[in-house]
């Protein structure tokens, strides 16, 4: 019975929309990963700053087109929003850069560890975005 539990969020319109979102915010990241990569960046470096660009990408799509309904409105209390999405989404950043870092020193192709470290941070950024930042009062 808890898989149903687990894996029911998967059949929801909203984390349909999310991971649209999610892809759009990706093609950022990885676009920009590509481009530092290209331009001699060590992959650690590449991965947290490239995950920098498509977080920023991230929140505008997802705050929007995902979980509107909890939007906060402008002001202050948007502000602590907007505070909450970026502090909980670097454990993703923290995480992505582990990952891309320890699986390259270990032998891995640089885009095969980003893709790794790209599924952990979509669960886990989903599950702390549904149920803490965008909760509606």
């Amino acid at each position: 019975m808890i898989w149903r539990k687990l894996i029911a969020p998967v059949f929801e319109v909203q984390f349909l929309r999310y991971g649209i979102s999610a892809l759009a915010a990706m093609a950022v990241d990885v676009g920009c990963f590509m481009i530092l990569l290209g331009q001699g960046a060590a992959a650690g470096l590449a991965a947290a700053l490239a995950y920098g660009a498509g977080m920023i990408a991230n929140w505008w799509l997802v705050s929007r087109g995902v979980f509107d309904a909890g939007l906060a409105p402008r002001g202050p209390i948007r502000l602590r929003q907007q505070i909450l999405f970026y502090g909980t989404t670097l454990s993703g950043l923290a995480i992505t850069t582990a990952i891309v870092s320890v699986l390259v020193a270990a032998g891995m192709l640089p885009m095969l560890t980003k893709g790794i470290a790209l599924v952990v941070s979509f669960f886990l950024n989903w599950g702390v975005r549904k149920y803490f930042v965008f909760r509606p009062a």
